[in-house]
């Protein structure tokens, strides 16, 4: 039976198939539906860990047992795993072990552009890049086998546009379904320096291996249609190239793209006058070729910036413009991302930019705040570093910068990895603020559930982690509970916490507005009392806006969440049911 799938849900499928038993990864956009799309299969045990790191080590330690394990991420995540994932290159595996990165060229969720291929040099792990659904569940299931026919870990490697496009996907029964015998083997498992210096002389071996592999490989082939040009390229070029360039150039594709199948590569570069490298992001393969002598046009026609399309490589190749029939007449108005209506967070930043506190940012929902007209957010760096950098912060300029200085971090972000920056605050005699914006829920990647909201990725109820009590566990004397919406006392007590000269917390606690328990109902209207002092438009509510100089609230937008009732200082905004 075939069936339509995300790239995501292919790799998903993938995993069924070859007999996976264990999935622990940490959402992030373009890799969350790898995981949710597990939650279909109940033969595999699936879980959201705090963080990629600890999901890497979940499934490390599930291969060394005997199963079958997979993790997955986004780029940015293949960084916090990157401790465990190393070392598990020199332990190698028992049960088939395999990690899932997804790549987002353009930047569309994430913070940097960066090429996860770097990293199967950097590891000595061989990566697979399939091209459209269909070659994500059937690498996925190569990869497996790769993975304990040569005792390795393996990468696959995906990006935006896999991940989120869908093609036809050949369903078959689940395989290899049993576990592993599990044997004490502290010569390979145990990496202190004497076992790790033998480990190594095993990985050099392995690579050999996996290059003579790799050189045959079915998923690295030639496709010879002319003289002319040769066109080098894997993953989601080879999809564009084709539609480009059609059948008047010969193609190499890549599935394999580490180890380089060097031999192959020289063979069908032999076979063509000119030779095109195209890739998205860095020049990997365009690197690897000039190594190998071979004269390539690579970056000097492509860029190295964002997503590639079939017009842009058509032009870079054959010099032939496409002429563009979506083109409009009439450029359309700018729409920037902006926060739900309904969003906690928005008395949160309201507040924080009427008091004109530096704010230092994380990574989720709230990194919006950093947007007209709330423009609260100084600096986002990666996950957690909000309460890490603010210290630093802190320490550089004094207290009397510290008490005009927050850091604010999601409930989900703070289990990631803002804990241990809190506890360097209380550690080392910090006097931060910390606001964590606590919204029930692991919002940007799609409500998935995290240890903060006392459900499993299930579903199931389980423990939940108490934020205050964790807090003051830590050293926080001051830790408080404040409802965003309430801009009066929310207010009160970000200027009280700010003028402590000790940490303190407080957590904004105010659920999502689009999780299915949020019952806001009717809407905001504005009465005749109005002042016309626009107040409210401050909030940057996408429900409201000028018109012909007045404000307006467009009904069909507002969800009746009453934050501009609390901030209109003329009472003149009231809700209706």
């Amino acid at each position: 039976m075939k069936k339509l799938l995300l790239g995501n849900a292919a790799v998903a499928r993938g995993a069924y198939e070859a007999g996976v038993r264990v999935v622990a990864s940490y959402p992030g956009t373009p890799s969350t539906e790898i995981t949710e799309s597990i939650v279909e299969y109940p033969e595999i045990y699936a879980e959201w860990s705090p963080n990629e790191k600890v999901a890497a080590e979940v499934a490390i330690g599930a291969s060394i047992a005997g199963a079958r394990s997979m993790s997955c991420m986004k780029h940015v995540g293949l960084n916090v795993m990157a401790d465990p994932v190393f070392t598990a290159a020199y332990t190698g595996v028992n049960a088939g072990l395999v990690f899932c990165v997804a790549d987002d060229p353009g930047m569309h969720s994430s913070q940097n552009e960066q090429d996860s291929r770097h990293y199967a040099r950097a590891s000595k792990i061989p990566m697979l890049e399939p091209s459209d659904s269909s070659e994500c569940k059937e690498f996925t299931k190569l990869a497996f086998d790769l993975s304990e026919k040569f005792d390795t870990p393996v990468f696959l490697r995906l990006s935006t546009r896999i991940s989120h496009s869908q093609s036809l996907v050949e369903l078959n029964e689940r395989e290899h379904d049993e576990l592993k015998p599990y044997e004490k083997n502290p010569a390979k498992y145990v990496m202190m320096p004497g076992n790790a210096i033998k480990r190594h002389v095993d990985v050099e071996k392995r690579l050999e291996a996996l290059k003579e592999y790799s050189e045959n490989a079915e998923i690295n082939k030639a496709e010879i249609n002319s003289e002319d040009i040769g066109v080098i390229c894997g993953g989601t070029t080879y999809l564009y190239a084709h539609e480009a360039l059609g059948e008047s150039v010969s193609y190499f594709k890549i599935g394999m793209i580490y180890p380089f199948p060097d031999k192959a590569v020289i063979e069908f570069a032999k076979k063509h006058k000119k030779v095109f490298v195209i890739e998205e992001l860095d020049p990997v393969i365009e690197t690897q070729c000039r190594a190998l002598g071979i004269d390539v046009i690579g970056k000097e026609r492509f860029t190295l910036l964002g997503e590639y399309t079939p017009a842009l490589i058509k032009k870079a190749v054959l010099g032939a413009e496409i002429p563009d029939d979506n083109c409009l007449e009439e450029s359309l108005p700018a729409r920037p991302p902006v926060m739900c209506a309904g969003c906690p967070h928005r008395g949160t930043f309201y507040v924080l930019k009427k008091l004109g506190l530096t704010v230092s940012g994380d990574i989720g929902c709230y990194t919006l705040g950093a947007v007209p007209p709330l423009s609260s957010l100084d600096t986002t760096i990666c996950m957690g570093a909000s309460v890490s950098a603010a210290h630093g912060m802190a320490k550089a300029r004094g207290m009397e910068f510290n008490k005009k200085l927050v850091s604010v971090i999601g409930d989900s972000t703070f289990m990631h990895s803002g804990i241990t920056g809190l506890t360097d605050i209380v550690y080392n005699k910090g006097a931060n603020t910390v606001i964590i914006l606590d919204n029930s829920i692991t919002g940007m990647t799609g409500h998935q559930e995290n240890p903060t909201t006392g459900y499993t990725i299930r579903g199931e109820e389980t423990k939940q982690v108490n934020l205050i009590a964790l807090c003051k566990s830590l050293g926080v004397e001051h830790v408080v509970v404040a409802d965003p919406f309430d801009i009066k006392e929310f207010e009160r007590v970000v200027k009280e916490e700010t003028n402590r000269e000790e940490p303190s917390v407080i957590i904004a606690q105010r659920p999502c507005a689009l999780l299915k328990r949020v019952k806001y109902s009717g809407h905001c209207v504005i009465g005749e009392n109005c002042k016309n002092c626009k107040m409210c438009m401050k909030l940057g509510c996408p429900a409201i806006s000028v018109k012909d100089d007045k404000v307006v609230i467009d009904k069909t937008q507002c969800n009746g969440c009453g934050l501009c009732v609390n901030v209109c200082p003329f009472g003149a905004i009231s809700k209706e049911d």
